[in-house]
Parts: structure tokens; sequence; C-alpha cells
């Protein structure tokens, strides 16, 4: 079986239609159609099936493109290991970080790496974490920093610190000179980021279960880190980090209220069958020590 074959029909199977897959890889139609050919002469059983103008996958396809995606994942992976050794680089880290640990926690991290290893090169991505998560499957991040997540038999995570969300408003809202109380909240627009978010879904899931409306959203930023400017210079109030209160930012106030504040394990996120370079290596064992977080 050819890993190009494979290559190409993971294309084909992306984008249900031989003509879009022959676009994107630059390639014949006839020869993508004798690609897969050769592949279901191999395996003995059809890969795609005619649905309207488009082809979909069977059953055998779609258990085809599971494997090719992890063979994939791993030539990738492979390549990278044989580069650092063969070139005696240091490595490549490809880190992804919430923002409010990128804001807080990393320059401290990354100044000790670069102390230690000075050839490091590191590609930073700083995202919600839900689009974080996704990359690190795709096998597009190495690490992610943010919001624990299950261990299984994908990802490996573990606790590096505690932190509490709660909501904050500007020095001078007015909702501090009312008696604040859950229903309280709800006079007032927000600016909250979108509902994938894991802090926005917990904070919605407060009022549910006290039968009242969801806060009323003015902004959503796809940025998290526009959150804390927006609310220093409006009337919204936000739901964001304590780390925030302590960081120069004298503008701001927490709304004290027990019900909304929500407590969060951060973690740092690795695939198990995923390559870490010497120099993730060394990062992860930096986070470790600087946070006080357990190691192996």
């Amino acid at each position: 079986m050819d890993f190009r074959d494979l290559r190409y029909f993971e294309v084909i199977a992306e984008e249900g239609h031989v003509g879009r897959a022959a676009e994107r890889l630059y390639k014949t139609q006839p020869a993508l159609t004798k690609c897969v050919d050769r592949l279901e002469d191999e395996l003995g059983a059809p890969l795609f099936e005619r649905v309207g103008r488009g082809i979909r996958l069977t059953a055998v396809g779609q258990a085809l493109l599971n494997r090719a995606r992890r063979i994939g994942l791993m030539m990738d992976e492979t390549a990278r290991e044989i580069g650092d050794y063969a070139n005696g680089r240091e490595g490549n880290i490809r880190l992804g970080c919430v923002p409010t640990l990128a804001e807080h926690i990393l320059p401290g991290i990354c100044e000790q790496l670069l102390a230690e290893a000075q050839k490091v090169t590191i590609d930073l991505k700083v995202s919600m974490n839900d689009a974080l998560l996704a990359g690190l499957k795709a096998g597009e991040l190495d690490i992610v920093l943010g919001p624990m997540i299950q261990s299984d038999d994908v990802f490996h995570t573990e606790e590096i610190m505690q932190d509490e969300m709660v909501v904050m408003a500007s020095a001078s809202h007015p909702i501090f000179k009312q008696k604040i109380r859950l229903r309280t909240l709800l006079e007032h627009q927000w600016v909250l980021p979108a509902t994938s978010v894991l802090s926005r879904q917990w904070l919605d899931n407060v009022f549910d279960r006290h039968h009242l409306a969801r806060p009323s959203v003015q902004i959503t930023p796809t940025v998290l880190n526009m959150i804390m400017p927006l609310i220093e210079r409006s009337n919204l109030l936000g739901f964001a980090s304590r780390l925030n209160l302590g960081a120069g930012r004298g503008k701001l106030r927490e709304v004290p209220l027990k019900e909304t504040i929500m407590l969060r394990r951060m973690g740092l996120t690795y695939r198990r069958d995923m390559y870490l370079s010497p120099a993730a290596q060394r990062l992860i064992g930096i986070i470790r020590r600087q946070t006080g977080a357990p190691t192996d």
C-alpha cells in the first residue's frame, strides 16, 4: 500500500469530491481515480459510494481514513524526530496556551526555558481551549496549557495549578451601588466568549440551575484577552480569572457573589502517541517546577 495513495485518499475523503480533491492536490482526476482503484484492489472492498453529485465513505473507507490519519501523524512525527537528532537541534515546540496563562504564567516559563536551551524554537498559539484541543487532536500542537480535560487513551493531562473565575466589572460600574444577587447580574449587559468555551457554559449553567434567564451578551470576542479592556472601559460585566485583579488592572473590581465563583483546574495536556522533542520535554519539566506540579 503506497503512502502517497493514503495521503491522496485522505484529501478525497475530506472533500467528498474527486474534482475538488484534484484541484487541492494539483493532480488530475484520472490520477486520483487510479489511486482509489489501487487501494480498493488492495483491500478487496469499495471505499466510496456515490451520493448526488459527490461521494461518501463506506464503512471500510471510514476505517481506512482513521488509520490513514494515524499513519500520517506518525510519519510527520518521525520526520521531526529524525530532523532534530540529525541536525543537532534542541528541538521545536508547538505550544498552545489559553490567554490567561499566556499573559500571567507563560512569560516566566519561557524565560527559564530560553535560559536553559538557547537554540529552542517555539511556535505559540494563543486561543480558546476548544480551539487548542482541536489543534492537539489534529497533531498541529505538541502541548496545550489550559483547563483540565479528562485523561484517556489519547490524551495525558496533569494539573499544574488552580485558578478561580469570577464576575468582574469596572470599578465605577453602577452595579456596586446595588444589592448584588444573581438576578442583579441580569439587569446589565455582558461581554463573554462563545458558548463553546467551558467557562461560558459553566456560567450559563449557574443561571439555568436557578431557573433564571441567561446573561444578555452584547459583545462576544474571539480573542479572550480583549475582554479585560472592554470591561474596564464600559459598563459591561465579564467573567474572567482572578489573576487579572492582581496584575495591575486597578480599574477592575470583582462582583462578589459565591454562586458565580468557578474553580478551574489548569492543566498541561499532550497526546500519548506524539513525539515530544527534547525541548518539549524540557519545557514540561520547567512547567512542573515553576507551578509546583508533581513530576512523573
